[in-house]
């Protein structure tokens, strides 16, 4: 009989290789109640390590640890995303720019003489922007400092007051069946907020957001134009998140899935 450790690692092996769990599946293939298999599931939801959904679980996404340790996740990959996602902006354009680490990497990808409208939320987005030659328009609120962005009543009332041609949403999941998700709830009502105020909305989706999921959604992967989206070859998960209504936008040689 496997020991509760054993266990443990048993479903995260199975959570990376199936991108899901199914409770009753798991404990029929191991031999075990579906009860010690649920105890053990909320002990992984508890440590960060999963994210328990009706009937089993998805992978947690990495991209839910604080603002300073996601600045260190997947540089590289982040990079690519930005430099993708900067080449839909038509010149001229108002853009609406989510927060996060990735926005700032297409912020740094954004050539500063680009003579549009960009809108921002957050603070940190805004302060980088400081050098470009476009026009910055901040929204304020309740400061939800994990992520360093505006929130609350008041953000969204003053998100209500602009339109933009293009929203950049930034999420910590991007999952098949999850859609596309965050950390917190009152961030995922404001993202969706933005979201409403875009002609269209392109998700920015480096490696560690793939096949991942959080706690709230946000929105279903058919209600995006586009997920720019790092996969790096991954055929099977490319498949099966077309196949759950998204259109994936490559980055590098991979133009389109």
């Amino acid at each position: 009989m496997l020991l509760p450790a054993a266990r443990r690692d048993a479903l995260l092996d199975r959570l990376r290789r199936d991108g899901r769990l199914v409770v009753k599946d798991v404990a029929l293939d191991l031999g075990l109640s579906e009860d010690s298999i649920r105890r053990d599931l909320r002990e992984l939801d508890a440590a960060g390590l999963a994210v328990r959904v009706y009937g089993g679980a998805l992978p947690a996404s990495p991209a839910v640890a604080d603002y300073d340790t996601r600045a260190r996740v997947a540089r590289d990959s982040k990079t690519r995303v930005a430099e993708a996602a900067v080449a839909l902006i038509e010149p001229g354009a108002t853009v609406l720019l989510d927060g996060g680490t990735t926005t700032l990497a297409l912020v740094d990808a954004l050539p500063r003489t680009f003579a549009g409208t960009l809108i921002t939320h957050s603070p940190t987005i805004a302060a980088a922007l400081l050098h470009h030659d476009a026009e910055v328009i901040m929204l304020g609120g309740r400061l939800f400092k994990h992520s360093a962005v505006a929130c609350g009543a008041a953000a969204a009332e003053a998100a209500r007051g602009i339109s933009a041609d293009v929203f950049f949403l930034g999420v910590t999941g991007v999952h098949p069946s999850a859609g596309l998700t965050t950390g917190d709830a009152d961030e995922a009502a404001m993202k969706r907020v933005l979201a409403e105020r875009a002609a269209e909305t392109f998700v920015l989706a480096s490696e560690e957001k793939l096949g991942a999921a959080s706690r709230f959604g946000i929105l279903p992967l058919d209600a995006v134009a586009g997920v720019v989206a790092d996969l790096d070859g991954d055929a099977v998960l490319a498949e099966e998140l077309t196949r759950a209504g998204a259109r994936l936008i490559g980055t590098g040689a991979r133009r389109e899935t």
